[in-house]
């Protein structure tokens, strides 16, 4: 018995409480590129709301059921794949005057915090960086689904979200206000487990 105590005992509490941390770590997935989508929109005179998309997205996303506060995104985006379908415009946004492409190639968004809001839907927090401007961002989550892919036979997930930045934060204000400073972004994306 005194044997049990001193040696068994302690070997399976400490199992257990490995198990419990075990458990508790989030499911690491990579985020798929043809299943995701970037969408911005901006106010043009008032008259409408032209939008421009940006492709090929690449980063990670830890996800924990269990303590969403422990869950982590990490997303870059490679700035020259932006396409307003007006390919002067689209060329204005690739050079010196906006997005600078041939010195700031890509925008990051890096979590600091994860909160669960109910009902599916979280709020991440974090940091946005754009021609090496690096300004906080919240975007409002909501987790579509968390299952076995059926096509690509891997544990996946997707997700929409939503955010609303000042693109003269990042040194991109050409015509402000008659331009709204304020860009909607709308993202869907998939991800797969590693």
């Amino acid at each position: 018995m005194s044997v049990w105590k001193t040696v068994y005992l302690p070997l399976v509490m400490g199992l257990g409480i490995y198990s419990q941390v075990a458990g508790a770590t989030g499911v690491s997935y990579k985020i798929d590129a043809s299943h995701t989508s970037v969408i911005v929109s901006w106010a043009h005179f008032g008259f409408s709301h032209p939008t421009a998309s940006i492709s090929e997205a690449s980063g990670n996303i830890v996800f924990d059921k269990t303590d969403p506060s422990q869950s982590k995104v990490d997303v870059t985006l490679p700035l020259n794949t932006i396409d307003t379908r007006v390919p002067a415009l689209t060329e204005a946004f690739l050079g010196a005057g906006y997005f600078d492409v041939k010195n700031y190639p890509t925008a990051t968004f890096s979590s600091s915090k994860v909160t669960a809001t109910g009902n599916n839907k979280f709020d991440v927090a974090g940091n946005l960086t754009i021609k090496g401007i690096t300004k906080p961002v919240v975007l409002h989550a909501t987790l579509n689904q968390q299952e076995m892919h059926p096509m690509v036979k891997k544990p996946a997930i997707g997700f929409d979200a939503t955010a609303t930045v000042k693109r003269s934060d990042y040194k991109l204000d050409e015509y402000v206000p008659s331009v709204s400073d304020e860009i909607a972004i709308r993202i869907s994306t998939e991800a797969y487990a590693k």
